[in-house]
């Protein structure tokens, strides 16, 4: 069969058509519509829902149209659906070449509760920006003789370890193009605000407690000195201190000037579960969140545009 196939896609809207399917593959099975002597064309128009699977395949809808020298009148012949991978991290770098412009060199600062992948997606923000990266609690420890945090609680108090985050904020200010990943109760000081908005942009990684509590749980909680004031199993102990200190922080957190939520992050894309989310995905939310503050008046003064 001689057939010129045209295709015309509509992509969800949190990726742009232009960068979607480049390493798409799939295949797609006609009835038979035509003989060879008929010459139809073929025009098929995929639509690409928002729900997607979790091995990150997007299933793909379409409708096939016909039309022939012979007479045919247009007509949809044939529904079927066909599995397409999208490139996370072309989707991301593309994004980080939208924000960039508006970021104009300042660093970003990620907050949140312990246990909300601060690090992990600080470190993909940070390759994809060409920023470099910093953890304030390794910066601490790093100053008092590598000792662990749980260690600086215990034998120092909280009260030394505060003093020594705020004079590493005060030092990161200083400098641009990082990407900071800060502790839990960073947010608690107004001093740390100040040195965190100062030049830089402020993300809250915004993730439900249930979530975070089955993460502590499952890598332990020995290093988190906030937990051993609870008791019970692990799960029980992370979710009561969680809930705590949500309680304590939550308005704190609010302050900052985008929020990345992965319940919405869920619903958009589809999933059940925020913990089918990668941290790519997040990281894109990241930038969009920031993106949208940056265009706004007040961040455009505060990235100095």
């Amino acid at each position: 069969m001689e057939a010129g196939v045209a295709c015309k896609l509509n992509y969800p809207t949190w990726i742009e058509s232009e960068r979607f399917g480049r390493n798409s593959t799939g295949s797609l099975r006609f009835g038979r519509i035509a003989k060879e002597e008929h010459k139809a064309q073929l025009v098929v128009l995929p639509h690409f829902p928002v729900l997607t699977s979790s091995n990150r395949f997007r299933s793909v809808s379409f409708e096939i149209s016909c039309s022939s020298s012979k007479n045919f009148s247009a007509s949809t012949i044939e529904t079927g659906s066909v599995h397409a991978p999208y490139d996370e991290a072309l989707v991301l770098k593309n994004k980080s070449l939208e924000v960039e412009p508006y970021l104009n060199g300042h660093s970003i600062y990620l907050v949140g509760l312990m246990g909300s992948g601060k690090t992990t997606v600080g470190k993909i923000l940070s390759n994809v920006l060409s920023y470099s990266f910093c953890d304030s609690d390794a910066l601490i420890e790093q100053e008092v003789n590598g000792m662990s945090v749980a260690e600086i609680f215990k034998l120092h108090g909280e009260r030394f370890f505060r003093k020594k985050e705020t004079e590493v904020l005060q030092r990161l200010s200083s400098k641009k193009q990082l990407v900071v990943s800060t502790g839990g109760g960073a947010v608690v000081c107004d001093v740390n605000w100040d040195y965190m908005q100062k030049k830089g942009i402020v993300v809250w990684l915004d993730v439900p407690l249930e979530a975070l509590a089955q993460r502590i749980a499952a890598v332990g909680t020995h290093s988190r000195p906030r937990l051993h004031y609870e008791h019970g199993d692990p799960y029980t102990k992370a979710l009561k201190r969680l809930s705590y200190l949500l309680e304590l922080r939550g308005k704190n957190y609010a302050k900052a000037n985008a929020r990345v939520s992965l319940e919405e992050i869920a619903g958009k894309l589809g999933y059940r579960d925020v913990s089918d989310l990668t941290p790519t995905e997040i990281a894109i939310e990241a930038l969009q969140q920031i993106e949208g503050y940056l265009k706004e008046e007040g961040g455009m003064v505060v990235a100095g545009l």
